[in-house]
């Protein structure tokens, strides 16, 4: 029987977008039925799997989108978040596979469910990128998503207060604004998909935050305080504001949290 490190070193080393996204949904319905030997026999890479394009380039040298509804606009905005989607199958899927044997196989369920709808994410973004013109690769992209998976490969506990409960709290924050813009500019299709994924990004977050707590109680430490000190050391940017408190409160991460973090 193949192991579930296996399958997920695998699709976390697919480097066709698309073939990543199906062989990570292929790979969570095997888990589910139960297909996949919890083993960890072989180690996550250091870095998953990448397309010839889009082109990474550095944060600050991204292109700014300008202003306004034009065409070329929608096709950047659709475009960053495909790569974010993206780069998301890769951190669950890496969370999963990485710290499972440690952590157990709940928390493998988990994540997988999360590689499993950020895939799902994915296509959907991706067949929209199509409608207006484009496709994932068209443009560059950032290219420091995966920096924190790679700053907190050592510690679980550092990866939950990160990846979940920052980056992908962050999206709780920004996407209802682009939600309101979205369908402001009479784009339907385009902020159904953004609902589902803001609906899906709380349940993520929860996910994080409910593992985390559960950690930090286990070590015997505040799961506020160590929180901050992780975040303050392994977290390249800053924790700002505004922020969508309802969504994050729903998502298991109250504002004592953040509060004082920025």
């Amino acid at each position: 029987m193949t192991t579930v490190a296996a399958a997920i070193r695998a699709a976390l080393l697919t480097s066709n977008p698309r073939a990543k996204a199906m062989q990570t949904r292929a790979l969570v319905r095997a888990w589910r039925k139960g297909a996949l030997a919890f083993a960890f026999d072989v180690a996550m890479p250091d870095a998953p799997g990448r397309p010839a394009r889009p082109e990474l380039i550095a944060p600050g040298q991204m292109p700014k989108r300008g202003k306004g509804g034009s065409v070329l606009k929608r096709q950047a905005l659709w475009h960053s978040l495909a790569h974010i989607e993206f780069v998301a199958i890769d951190l669950a899927l890496d969370m999963a596979g990485r710290f499972g044997a440690e952590m157990g196989e709940p928390f493998v369920s988990d994540f997988l469910t999360v590689a499993a709808e950020e895939a799902m994410h994915f296509a959907l973004i991706e067949r929209h990128l199509a409608t207006l013109g484009s496709y994932y690769g068209a443009l560059p992209a950032h290219s420091g998503l995966w920096d924190a998976a790679r700053d907190t490969a050592h510690d679980v506990a550092s990866r939950l207060a990160v990846v979940p409960m920052v980056l992908e709290a962050r999206g709780l924050d920004v996407t209802p604004r682009m939600l309101e813009q979205v369908r402001a500019g009479g784009d339907l299709r385009g902020a159904k998909i953004l609902s589902r994924i803001l609906d899906d990004e709380i349940t993520h977050v929860r996910i994080g935050s409910t593992h985390f707590i559960a950690l930090a109680s286990a070590r015997g430490d505040s799961p506020e305080s160590l929180w901050k000190s992780l975040v303050a050391s392994h977290f390249r940017g800053t924790v700002k504001p505004p922020f969508n408190d309802s969504a994050r409160l729903q998502a298991g991460l109250p504002r004592s949290f953040y509060a004082g973090v920025v």
